[in-house]
């Protein structure tokens, strides 16, 4: 049996999401968002993220967590800066806490769980929703992103490339 973390990073609504099961087959998961409010500075929206995120490697364990890889629209440069920061926040809790780290580009997960890597937000939601057998939408997107993450995870690993991600894992410590 294995646990992943999904990540789908945002300064405004951080994704999270537990799968777990082995080879294909999904026993349980979970999800949430992390919002801050757009009031706050942006290091104390990162310590919300950093500190909730912590709480969650702490109580669940995963075996890895899944982070969706920084991209940058150019017509948008700015947003890439702040989901870069999110991710180094999910880089540094899931290392204090001693969970590798995956990174992954959104192309390649929608590829692997709708067979087009172009596909849209609600394309993407619905296999996922049809994977996990579950009845209703998962709102926002940002849960169902973050699923589409801990999902990859679950079937990489038992696959038999067994966890073959794009570039080297990120191993963290222990405190």
């Amino acid at each position: 049996m294995s646990t992943f973390v999904g990540i789908d990073p945002g300064l405004a609504a951080t994704g999270v999401a537990v799968v777990t099961g082995s080879a294909m087959a999904v026993t349980g998961y979970s999800y949430k968002v992390i919002r801050t409010d757009a009031g706050d500075s942006t290091p104390e929206r990162l310590n919300l993220i950093f500190g909730e995120l912590s709480q969650t490697f702490d109580q669940v364990r995963p075996d890895a967590v899944i982070v969706e890889d920084v991209f940058s629209l150019a017509r948008y440069p700015k947003s890439g800066i702040s989901l870069g920061q999110v991710i180094g926040v999910v880089m540094l809790a899931a290392c204090r806490c001693g969970i590798v780290v995956h990174e992954i580009a959104v192309r390649e997960v929608k590829q692997i769980l709708t067979g087009n890597g172009n596909s849209g937000k609600k394309q993407l939601e619905e296999s996922v929703r049809r994977r996990l057998g579950h009845p209703e939408p998962i709102r926002p997107f940002h849960a169902s992103d973050a699923l589409s993450l801990a999902l990859v995870g679950l079937y990489r690993a038992g696959s038999d490339v067994a966890a073959q991600f794009a570039g080297s894992p990120k191993k963290g410590i222990r405190k």
